[in-house]
Order: structure tokens, then sequence, then C-alpha cells
């Protein structure tokens, strides 16, 4: 049948893409002040109307994105860059879908270039008449007194758009679009480059909880992702100078890019010595002494990473373990809280460490070890957001899509997708569709195994030797 085939998937899931960015326009994250006609809060009956289509939208976007993965297993089907041009397109000119986090960034873009300390206030530090206060009076609740936890190199980014755009909400947010297309960019350049074909594609770019969380909803991460990816090819084709300097620049948008530079540290040293290993972590900390010396901010981002942490979000085990544990044996259980998250991220810490030994060793591709590694560290953090798992997710679909861990890696993606409304809130029956959805997801997989793909080509320069 036409809508099961490799070009009907395409067509219905830009319908579904179209129906998530059509309902957006009235149940999306939509701005208080200064969204004009287009971008202004809707009715209460036609917000529920959109939200409505939104769902209805990425469902058929989820199933036509499956269907096109299994397609995709099996050989009998490709053109996977024309299939994203058509799922992202729609979603261009549409209002934040599923976050208010962009006017966060115009926010402290405005901060900077008003002069304000970021690492030390919020966004409410802006007065009525500064530059970004529309944009502050839109940001979340929890994050309006926050301090920025991004780096310097990111600060600088949300300063520039603020001076092109005069701090005005919907241009500004399309020029934050904008950036996050091209990380997209970068990100298939980076996949691509790994030499796995439209399979790798389909579940690091076509997923639509990139597409959703990154180009609808605007994230830095798409930006962290794809230079910390095009960092690690080059460096795996031998370029790790320059790739360290593409981890440092991910690093100085957001911090977790950092365990990358432990992976190209392996691999260098494998192609060496252990002691030149240490180069790479030392070219990309000197990126992030300049980057923080040259902007301005200063080295502030270092006492903020974490400040999210202090927010509870439901999908943390560590921090929904250590709040259930914490009532039951304490008064106050936010000190039994804060322990069972250290010890959540000392124990993605060993995880890490251990996955880095096993690549050096040549038990494990330092790729893929990265990619679990960094699924390991979202699992662990003491916050976790729907689209962190497109830090792990990404890498992973780089080298080894087709694997087993792909396929799970697909079904969580597939159920988060749902987690968060168009408005970005998380109402109880978006943890519902999300466990339904993985819950399906988890028995296809038990009866379910895609064949063994054909082992890719080579990469160009893989057995060039280490050096700049």
């Amino acid at each position: 049948m036409w809508v099961v085939s490799a070009s009907g998937c395409r067509w219905l899931g830009a319908a579904g893409s179209l129906a998530v960015a059509v309902g957006g326009y009235a149940a999306g994250a939509l701005p208080v002040i200064g969204g004009g006609p287009l971008w202004s809060p809707r009715a209460s009956g036609a917000e529920t109307a959109g939200a409505v289509l939104a769902a209805l939208g990425l469902t058929l976007l989820v199933a036509a994105w499956w269907r096109y993965g299994v397609l995709l297993a099996r050989g009998a089907a490709g053109g996977a860059l024309g299939t994203l041009t058509a799922w992202a397109a729609p979603l261009l000119l549409a209002p934040p879908l599923h976050s208010a986090d962009v006017y966060s960034y115009i926010a402290q873009g405005a901060m900077v270039l008003e002069g304000y300390d970021v690492y030390d206030a919020g966004p409410s530090a802006l007065r009525p008449d500064q530059l970004g206060a529309d944009a502050a009076a839109s940001v979340g609740g929890n994050w309006t007194d926050t301090p920025a936890p991004y780096g310097p190199a990111f600060l600088l980014l949300a300063e520039a758009v603020v001076r092109l755009t005069g701090g005005a909400v919907v241009p500004a947010a399309l020029l934050f679009r904008l950036v996050a297309v091209g990380s997209l960019a970068l990100i298939v350049w980076a996949v691509r480059g790994f030499g796995r074909g439209d399979g790798a594609l389909w579940l690091a770019a076509l997923n639509p909880l990139l597409l959703v969380h990154v180009v609808g909803g605007v994230h830095n991460d798409g930006l962290m992702i794809g230079l910390m990816l095009a960092g690690v090819l080059l460096a795996v084709r031998g370029r790790w100078v320059l790739g360290s300097v593409l981890v440092g620049c991910a690093v100085m948008v957001k911090s977790p890019a950092a365990v990358a530079l432990l992976f190209i540290a392996v691999i260098v040293a494998r192609r060496g010595t252990l002691l030149k290993g240490l180069l790479p972590p030392a070219v990309a900390g000197a990126v992030a002494a300049g980057a923080s010396l040259l902007s301005g901010t200063g080295f502030g981002w270092l006492g903020t990473q974490s400040v999210a942490g202090a927010i509870h979000t439901p999908l943390s085990l560590t921090s929904d373990l250590g709040l259930a544990l914490g009532t039951l044996v304490a008064d106050d259980p936010e000190p039994v809280k804060g322990v069972v998250q250290q010890l959540g991220l000392l124990a993605a810490a060993v995880i890490i460490a251990v996955l880095a030994l096993r690549a050096y060793r040549g038990r494990i591709d330092p790729v893929l070890g990265l990619g679990y590694g960094l699924v390991a560290l979202v699992a662990l953090s003491p916050m976790v957001q729907p689209w962190y798992l497109l830090w792990g997710t990404a890498v992973v679909a780089a080298v080894a899509w087709h694997s087993r861990a792909g396929q799970v890696l697909a079904v969580f993606s597939a159920a988060l997708v749902y987690e968060t409304q168009p408005a970005g809130h998380t109402p109880w029956y978006g943890f519902a569709a999300a466990g339904l959805v993985l819950a399906i997801g988890l028995l296809w997989l038990r009866r379910e195994r895609w064949p063994a793909p054909a082992p890719p080509a080579p990469l160009p320069t893989t057995a060039r030797p280490a050096g700049p």
C-alpha cells in the first residue's frame, strides 16, 4: 500500500509536521507579550483545538518515522535527506513548540548586552524599559530567577541575536530557529561522515524528538550535539586538534559535551601514546578559557552548572528516588535527595570511565562508548528533560543505529516526544501517553530484531596517523 511505502511515509510525516506547526499557533509556547497577531495567546477553546490537532499531527509523524525506519532496516527505502526536508520545513515559521526556553535565551542575550552578570541573576533582573523585557516576561516560572547555565560562546551568540533584532520576540525567536536549522545541518553532515547511511540519519536527524525539540522548540542542545559530533568525526579522521576545538566550542554551549573530550583522548592515545591523549582536553580547555576571557562574561559558568539540579523534573530517576527516600526517613527530604543526586552523578562518572577504559583497550568503539556514556549521564542526572536523550542517541545513531541499543533508543525517543505539551507543560496525560508508547515499543522489541546491516565503508582517513 502507498501509505506504508517510503514515499507514503515521507508525505504522511510531512502532514503530521504541518499539523504540529498549525496547532502550535493556538497551543504552542506563545509569548505573553510581543507576539504580534500570529503569536498571541488564544482563547481556551482555540488552544484546546490546537493542542488536539498538534497531538494528532505528532502521532502521524511518529508513525511515519517508525515505519520509515523499519523500511530502512530492511533495505527497502532511501532518500533520507529529502524526507528530513519535508518533515522539518513546516516547523520553520511555527511559534516555539513544547518549550519556552527560547525566551530565556533572548533575555540572557539582552542581559549580556545591557551589562548584567548572567551568572549571578536571572531574566527577571531586566527592567520593563530594557531590551529583552518582553521575552523575560514569557520565561517559565522555574527559570525567571535562575542564572544562566550556558557557556560564554552561546551567550555571545544570544547577544548577537538580540543586537540584530533589537530584542523583538518574534524576530529573535526566528533567528534562533535559523541557528537550530544550522545545527541540524551540522548534525546531518557529521552523521553522514561516519558512513552508516540513511539509517543513521533516521535515528539522529529525522527523530521526532529532535525535530520537535530542536527545530520546533529551538533548544540549544542541537548546537551542542552538532559541534560535538563534528569534533568527534574530525578526531576519528585524524584531525584531533580541530576536533578538540569544536568540542571545546560545544562545551561553551552546554557543559555535557565535555564527555566527548575523554573519548577523543582515547582515540588519540590509541594512535600515539597515553601522554599524547592528554592534549585534546588541553586544547579544549584553552578554547574554553579564551572564550571566557574574551567574551567578558568570565568564568561564572563554572559555578552555575548545578543550578538546574535544584529544579525537580519527574524524569530524573535520582531526584525521584532521593525525594521518596527523604520523605520516608527525614522531616526535610532535600538533604537526602541531594545525596542521592550526587551518588547518581558519581555512578555516571564511573560508567563513563569504564567505557573509556574499554575503548582504550579496543573492546568497544570509542564513538559508541561516548554515546553510551552520554545516555548514562542523562539517566543518572539530577535534572532530565526529554530532549536530553538526544545527546547520546545522536552519537549512537552515527555508528550503531542498527544495533539493539539503537532500537531501544528509538523506542524511548518515540515515547518521550509525548511527555511535554505544545505549550511546554507536562500534565499527567503526557506521562500516560509516553508510558503507553513505551510499553508498545518494548513489546515490539521483544519480537522484532532488525536484520544485520552490511558493513560500512571505512572512513577515508581512518588509518591516518594522529596529528593536527
